[in-house]
């Protein structure tokens, strides 16, 4: 049986946290047997690597691998992708077609976002997890398949079951054998260590001296909270390394990479009574976007402190980034008690500083996550795809979002 050592080794994977080491045990100590694997973890944290540690040691290294994005198949053909099809069993079904685990007979499939298949197909993928029995679309003929299934998922199946959006038998069945995979701020003794193996590639790559980090800017990114995991961490090293001229990195320069650097860590505030119907009712894709405009708008209360301002004499000025934070906690603790509030601080001789007109905007969430799908389907000409990896979501939770709000 293979160690833990040589398995990064072979598959590039680098850390050494023991979270990270756990993980990969289990997946070799799973590995020979037949047993259904389901791995979790956020988006971005490496979970393609544990499906390949599997198969490659196990009995069926020499057959068959492939890998499927469930939510990159839309819900009309994902039966036929993963079942095959008759000849004429739908429209365009020119000829008969074999689905995957039908290719993938005596090897393993790996189903990532699981979370994303419609509720019929989940019933026909627990079929075949129980009895290894399928039918393809349009036949009446049972047929056999010896494959060994693999999921992952950075959506919490839990909170899915309960809301009817995943079956509670197809969650057990498919969750024989857990793997959790942490997130990069779990692993802060991986972060640095993962960076300067990326800007070595893109030195090499790019035929370019590597960077390097000076004492405080590695220290503000071991420290920063990696809402998009390694997958965030190689990008900003890629675009650090080809814009950067100069070769050693302070902390001022990689703050300019770090999007939202200042207010990574603000809590939402909600009530106690609103706490668990929102947690319950949006899963991880939705709640990052939910982030995101969270983010812009205040960066915009920000931007129209500075226009209102502008107005103003000088003497009745003060740091607007020093100020934010505390007037953005007044408003949401003003808020919170049913009081009207002033978005306008007073001044030192307690004349209050009154706005040459009053601007409102809506403050709505839904209204904002509108917004920015309306804008992401612009800037990408309406091409869903481009447009929900630009929001951070699926292709398949975009178009039920285009449908909720009506959008055309």
């Amino acid at each position: 049986m293979a160690n833990i050592d040589a398995v990064k080794q072979k598959l590039g994977i680098i850390g050494s946290s023991d979270q990270l080491n756990r993980a990969i045990d289990i997946a070799i100590q799973v590995a020979p047997t037949d047993l259904s694997v389901l791995i979790t973890g956020e988006s971005g944290t490496g979970k393609e690597s544990f499906p390949q540690i599997i198969h490659q040691n196990s009995p069926r290294k020499h057959a068959e691998y492939i890998a499927l994005n469930c939510g990159a198949i839309p819900e009309g053909t994902i039966d036929s992708e993963l079942f095959g099809h008759e000849k004429g069993a739908f429209t365009g079904a020119h000829d008969a077609r074999k689905g995957y685990f039908e290719v993938v007979d005596k090897g393993t499939i790996f189903l990532d976002e699981v979370g994303e298949l419609p509720l019929p197909t989940q019933a026909r993928l627990l079929r075949i997890l129980e009895s290894g029995e399928y039918i393809r679309v349009g036949s009446s003929k049972v047929q056999k398949t010896n494959v060994r299934v693999v999921a992952a998922t950075n959506v919490d199946l839990v909170k899915a079951v309960q809301n009817g959006k995943f079956r509670e038998d197809l969650y057990y069945r498919l969750n024989t054998v857990p793997i959790k995979i942490p997130p990069l701020r779990d692993r802060k003794q991986d972060i640095h260590l993962l960076f300067r193996k990326f800007v070595v590639d893109f030195a090499d790559k790019y035929r370019m001296p590597p960077i390097k980090l000076e004492e405080d800017a590695v220290d503000t990114l071991v420290n920063y909270r990696w809402p998009g995991n390694i997958r965030q961490l190689k990008n900003i090293a890629e675009q650090i390394s080809v814009i950067e001229e100069k070769r050693v990195i302070s902390k001022s320069t990689l703050l300019k990479y770090l999007p939202a650097s200042d207010g990574a860590n603000l809590p939402v505030l909600i009530s106690k009574d609103q706490s668990s119907s929102f947690s319950g009712s949006i899963d991880n894709k939705e709640k990052e976007l939910l982030y995101k405009v969270l983010f812009d708008m205040r960066k915009e209360l920000n931007d129209l402190k500075k226009i209102v301002f502008g107005k103003v004499p000088t003497s009745n000025l003060f740091d607007v980034d020093q100020n934010l934070d505390p007037m953005i906690n007044n408003i949401y603790q003003e808020e919170q008690q049913g009081n009207n509030y002033s978005a306008f601080p007073v001044s030192e001789n307690n004349t209050e500083i009154q706005p040459s007109e009053e601007v409102e905007e809506s403050l709505s969430l839904s209204d904002k996550e509108k917004e920015f799908i309306i804008k992401a389907l612009e800037k990408h000409r309406n091409k869903r795809k481009n447009a929900a990896k630009e929001l951070g979501i699926s292709e398949r939770t975009l178009y039920r979002k285009i449908k909720e709000y009506d959008i055309k």
